[in-house]
């Protein structure tokens, strides 16, 4: 054998090795019983086939389930109104009961892969067939998720994908600004932040920085806020205990955006707070798609002290650092 066939075998081998390290089994979980748990002994993610596609769980093995869970719906299927049930779901922008509120409370085909999975969703009353495709790393925390909606309708329709985490109760968000800067010297503005009719700036929830805007789920205040802005590198955080959740993706300045230019929105009630992404503004026609890839990591024995601009900085500071992994060619089928 050459030199560079042995190198081949061997860097083939390593690949698989690898690849090898992340295991996906079928599961009972929460009453469905076609669930998808995907985990690389660091880090696990629950998939459900019975409704969706939903990612239901993510958390580091042993540790709480930083995705919000709605009990009375959990194991359910088939109802006739939409069901919030919790986790990550995604939908269309801009928002409308016709479009966005969708029913999704049918299966869903799954296509398993050595390092993920696929869960694909039948068209929709909105004509949408709405997919999640999940690449978790062999070690570590780092999980892909790809989203695509596949348009079917005979009319063109001006949407754009919008994904939507739900996280557990009382937790805080982060989200960041782009890069600040000084006058006279920055002269224009870097970003929109854009609000609803029930936004209140002067709810106690919120916490303005100069750096970034922190979010506080309460569970005894109901009432609902949002804020929304734009940032070519969204990103948000949830710290809940001492586990930090992170969600990237990447947004684009000469691109329409909805809500007036948002690529990242923060929502909260009593119940639950929601971390949402957005993509470009696209008019699709018949067979087109709009897609939207996220990247999620979870960090243990986070501790934002004071929670001071300082302390932001310091534990945000090395994660923001590390830039998502670059696409790379998806496991293979089982």
């Amino acid at each position: 054998m050459t030199a560079m066939k042995r190198f081949v075998t061997v860097a083939f081998l390593m690949v698989v090795t690898m690849q090898a390290q992340v295991k996906v089994e079928k599961v009972l979980w929460k009453g469905w019983p076609n669930c998808y748990r995907i985990s690389n002994g660091n880090v696990e993610m629950i998939v459900t086939s019975d409704v969706g596609p939903r990612v239901m769980h993510y958390a580091l093995v042993g540790g709480p389930n930083v995705l919000k869970e709605f009990p009375e719906q959990m194991g359910k299927s088939g109802e006739a109104e939409y069901q919030l049930r919790g986790g990550h779901r995604l939908w269309v922008a801009p928002e409308a009961l016709e479009t966005s509120w969708a029913l999704d409370n049918g299966r869903v085909k799954v296509e398993t892969r050595t390092d993920g999975l696929t869960a694909t969703q039948p068209v929709d009353s909105a004509g949408f067939e709405k997919s999640i495709s999940i690449s978790m790393a062999a070690t570590g925390s780092a999980v892909t998720l790809e989203h695509k909606a596949v348009y079917s309708g005979a009319k063109p329709l001006e949407m754009a994908p919008w994904t939507l985490t739900m996280m557990a109760q009382g937790g805080r968000a982060i989200t960041g600004f782009p890069p600040r800067g000084t006058h006279p010297k920055d002269l224009l503005p870097t970003n929109p932040l854009v609000l609803w009719a029930y936004t209140n700036l002067a709810d106690k929830r919120w916490t303005f920085y100069e750096k970034y805007l922190t979010l506080r789920q309460d569970p005894a205040v109901a009432r609902p806020q949002k804020l929304g802005s734009f940032n070519p590198d969204s990103w948000g955080a949830y710290a809940l205990g001492d586990v930090l959740f992170t969600k990237r993706t990447e947004a684009f300045a000469n691109r329409r955006y909805p809500d007036f230019g948002c690529s990242i929105e923060t929502f909260t009630n009593g119940d639950m707070l929601e971390m949402e992404f957005l993509g470009p503004l696209r008019r699709l026609s018949k067979g087109q798609s709009a897609s939207l890839t996220e990247h999620w990591t979870l960090r243990r024995g986070v501790d934002f002290g004071a929670w001071t601009e300082a302390d932001l900085d310091r534990v945000l500071g090395p994660v923001l650092s590390e830039k998502p992994a670059a696409k790379k060619a998806p496991g293979r089928k089982k």
